[in-house]
Parts: C-alpha cells; sequence; structure tokens
C-alpha cells in the first residue's frame, strides 16, 4: 500500500494509464465495465460506491478500499455512514478483514471528505 494518498493517486493514475495504452481491447472493455458498474442507474452512483467499499473490504484489496474511500468522501458520505458499512463487510469478511479494516480507518484519517 503507498504511505500517501498523492502517491497512491499518482502511481494508480500512471499505471492505468499504461494498461488503457497497451492496446488490449479487452482490458478496455474491463475498464470500461468498471466505470459504468459505479454510475447512477436503479441504484444512485453513491451508493454504489458504498457497495464497493463492502466489496473490497470482503475481498481483501486495500488498493480498492483506498479508492473506494476516496469515492465516497467526493459522494458526501459521512465517516459514521462509511464506519456503519465497514462492520457489514466486517460480518460479512469475518476478523480475516480487520487488517483492512484498520488500514481503512488509517486511510480515512488522510480523507478529508471523511468526517462526522
Amino acid at each position: 500500500m503507498a504511505d500517501k494518498i498523492s502517491d497512491f493517486e499518482k502511481s494508480r493514475a500512471e499505471m492505468n494509464e499504461e494498461i488503457l495504452g497497451c492496446g488490449h481491447l479487452g482490458m478496455k472493455r474491463f475498464f470500461a465495465l468498471d466505470h459504468q458498474a459505479y454510475e447512477s442507474g436503479a441504484l444512485p452512483g453513491k451508493t454504489k460506491e458504498l457497495l464497493g467499499l463492502v466489496a473490497s473490504t470482503v475481498l481483501r484489496c486495500d488498493d480498492c478500499i483506498t479508492y473506494h474511500l476516496q469515492q465516497c468522501a467526493k459522494e458526501g458520505w459521512k465517516r459514521d455512514e462509511v464506519i456503519d458499512a465497514l462492520n457489514v463487510a466486517l460480518i460479512v469478511g469475518g476478523s480475516i478483514t480487520i487488517p483492512h479494516v484498520r488500514r481503512g480507518f488509517a486511510r480515512m484519517h488522510e480523507i478529508a471528505g471523511l468526517k462526522s
């Protein structure tokens, strides 16, 4: 996990650019599908970001947790709402997710938009 949010964002942007620039149609399609999945539909995009955070925690992906915490902040979720969602992830994922919940809490300190 990158030490700072700015390091994470820079690395993510650089590698996404390289991946999308490699010319592989399947990868481009997957990235487009991923982007579209979080757009508002029957569920608002705001709700989908919280769902993404829970799924990422259960799947134990720290990069995805960081990304979805950032998106949750941009969508206007409050810290206590995010914590409630992380509780659902903990219940679903079990004790093996505790280190990832810890890192999520640490990231929330860095993300200004996730305040009470």
